[in-house]
């Protein structure tokens, strides 16, 4: 079979470890920098150039779209489903994925669980949207920030007051959330493929930090998952219509709150922590659809 892994650094562990997994079962596979190519469309002939050459006859992409390069990133990945090839990441799911306000306005659609939110055109009434979410403290994220860059814990009303202003001074769009303090600095990250858990984690901040990012010095271990959480996970995947997700949540005195579900999860955590190849188990899932 015909792979291609949509990735700008063959380097990078995800990436290493997806080709090295389609290698070990005879797969054809080669990592493609979706910034090279070039997309042609024509009637009836939609192609992709490549260092000095067509793209033909694939039959699977691995999309590892980072979010600074999503725009550019789906088309390709939209030219490449539109040749008949089966991907892992839709790019229509790509598209939802990273638009932290339409993601969760689509799982609240689907009754998924989630820390109440508040978005405003830069509303003045600040006090108002403090009040929305239940008071201080509260957390303050950046539509735009990924792996813990711009989320900001308010612990006072003072403190929520001057970073939501300022935030609106600078014209950046952020979303204000309800700070879930049973969490204790802790988040689970669940990994679907296929409609399937197929790992869990559990990342804890380190002291005195609530963002449990491993990016940010967190630290992770195998974690198992309850009945409700899995259902959580595997429904939240559903909706944002993904192959392969991580699905990021927090456990609540009200049940497992989503707080993301990522389309592009990086395989390293997990791998480390729960021992499983989770990069076969990707590939199985495109031999099981091609």
């Amino acid at each position: 079979m015909k792979i291609r892994i949509l990735s700008r650094n063959p380097r990078l562990y995800s990436t290493s470890r997806l080709v090295e997994a389609a290698k070990k079962r005879k797969h054809d596979v080669e990592v493609i920098d979706p910034l090279k190519c070039d997309i042609v469309i024509e009637k009836r002939k939609p192609n992709i150039y490549y260092k000095g050459g067509y793209i033909e006859n694939v039959d699977a992409i691995i999309p590892r779209i980072g979010a600074s390069v999503t725009f550019y990133g789906t088309a390709v990945v939209r030219q490449f489903e539109m040749m008949g090839s089966f991907t892992t990441t839709d790019s229509e799911a790509l598209v939802r994925s990273r638009d932290k306000l339409r993601s969760l306005q689509v799982l609240s659609r689907a009754k998924i669980g989630l820390p109440k939110t508040v978005f405003t055109n830069y509303s003045r009434d600040v006090e108002g949207v403090i009040k929305q979410v239940g008071g201080t403290p509260l957390v303050v994220k950046l539509l735009e920030g990924t792996q813990g860059v711009g989320v900001v814990l308010a612990e006072t009303k003072n403190a929520a007051k001057s970073v939501i202003e300022a935030f609106n001074g600078l014209q950046a769009r952020v979303i204000v959330q309800e700070f879930i303090k049973e969490a204790g600095g802790a988040d689970i990250r669940a990994f679907v493929v296929d409609g399937h858990v197929v790992g869990a984690m559990k990342r804890q901040g380190k002291e005195g930090e609530f963002r449990s990012n491993l990016h940010r010095g967190g630290s992770a271990e195998v974690f198992e998952l309850s009945d409700e959480e899995e259902i959580a996970a595997i429904k939240a995947t559903k909706a944002m219509g993904l192959g392969v997700a991580g699905v990021d949540m927090l456990q609540s005195a009200r049940g497992p709150l989503i707080l993301e579900v990522n389309s592009s999860p990086g395989l390293e955590g997990i791998e480390e922590a729960t021992g499983k190849d989770i990069a076969k188990t990707i590939i199985r899932y495109i031999e099981r659809n091609v």
